[in-house]
């Protein structure tokens, strides 16, 4: 169809990468200019590579240079690649003319000294941080028309920035006091590459990562405040759930609280408001880009559950739908069936 961009998906041999080729083959507005992956995937047809992609598409899966990227004749390219190669990657394209839409971390935080911290290497191209917009609609959708470079969140950070967000924001949570989050995710989150941890006999709910994750400082810069935050490997495929706790501001309700996340988010399509007592669950938004968040208060003390698939809303769902809000186009385009176009 005319009307399509040629899309790029570079990073198909990951999980995330495969979401995407999903989502674009059903766009009705994107259309796939090439596959890319790296040396060991490259030169084979995709559903060698994820035979869950038979019938989907049959293209080849290229080496992903952004020389082979650019000549696919791609205008967008999404990157689930990993970090470094993203910061290489996504600089180069943008130089090629091409928008990017990078699942990794590479842009998300603003300060370049956080990445030899928290991802252990110098940032290359500190230069673009400042015009990456983060990619989470529901949080500051208005940078997104015509962002060129987004950076879409990661699936803890998206889980629990956008209830504490809003809180934050309208002083109804006291952030001198401990903002605690407790979140698992599904196996998937490791990635594909084969480990001891990961494999089926010996996963099993742990945490990691204690006072030391890299989602840390991604979630205290978009959240608005300090947090106490640790993950945990769950033992099933795929779904994040977070529990947070807080301390509401005094004089705050737990009736203020769901006015106001009611007011934040009743016409977004993607974020899922509970009835009261009916608490999210990982089964009830896998393969989907909802999220589901509930709340109780009790003497001051606040909890938040949500629940997002870390997969799609947690990365590859919410990163087209930011680029649908980049492109002006309506959010559920790609994601929810009948949406208008």
């Amino acid at each position: 169809m005319s009307h399509q961009i040629p899309t790029a998906i570079v990073g198909v041999g990951g999980y995330t990468g495969q979401e995407l080729v999903k989502i674009v083959a059903g766009h009705p507005k994107l259309v796939i200019a090439g596959l890319f992956g790296s040396s060991s995937t490259a030169n084979q047809r995709i559903e060698r590579v994820a035979p869950a992609l038979i019938n989907i598409t049959s293209r080849p899966v290229n080496e992903g240079t952004p020389e082979a990227i650019a000549g696919s004749g791609a205008k967008v390219a999404f990157l689930a690649t990993p970090h470094e190669a993203s910061v290489t990657l996504a600089g180069e394209l943008l130089e090629r003319g091409l928008a990017v839409v990078d699942l990794s971390a590479a842009f998300r935080l603003s300060d370049p000294a956080h990445y030899p911290e928290h991802y252990g290497f110098t940032h290359a191209r500190p230069g673009l941080l400042g015009s990456a917009v983060y990619g989470l609609p529901e949080l500051d959708r208005s940078r997104l028309p015509g962002a060129t470079l987004v950076a879409s969140p990661g699936c803890y950070p998206t889980s629990a920035i956008t209830p504490l967000a809003p809180l934050i924001r309208n002083g109804l949570i006291d952030t001198a006091r401990n903002i605690i989050i407790d979140a698992t995710s599904g196996v998937s989150g490791a990635g594909r590459k084969a480990s001891e941890r990961t494999s089926f006999c010996e996963v099993g709910q742990s945490p990691y990562g204690v006072f030391s994750h890299r989602h840390q400082p991604e979630i205290d810069q978009y959240a608005g405040a300090q947090t106490i935050f640790t993950p945990h490997l769950g033992p099933y495929p795929r779904g994040s759930c977070s529990t947070i706790h807080a301390t509401l501001a005094e004089g705050t309700t737990e009736g203020a609280i769901r006015q106001l996340l009611h007011d934040a988010y009743a016409n977004e399509p993607f974020v899922r408001l509970l009835d009261e007592g009916a608490w999210p669950s990982v089964a009830a938004v896998a393969h989907t880009n909802f999220i589901d968040i509930q709340l109780a208060a009790q003497d001051g003390h606040l909890i938040i559950v949500s629940c997002i698939d870390n997969l799609l809303k947690g990365a590859s769902g919410q990163a087209v739908q930011a680029l649908n809000a980049c492109m002006g186009w309506d959010e559920r385009l790609g994601l929810l069936p009948g949406s208008a176009l």
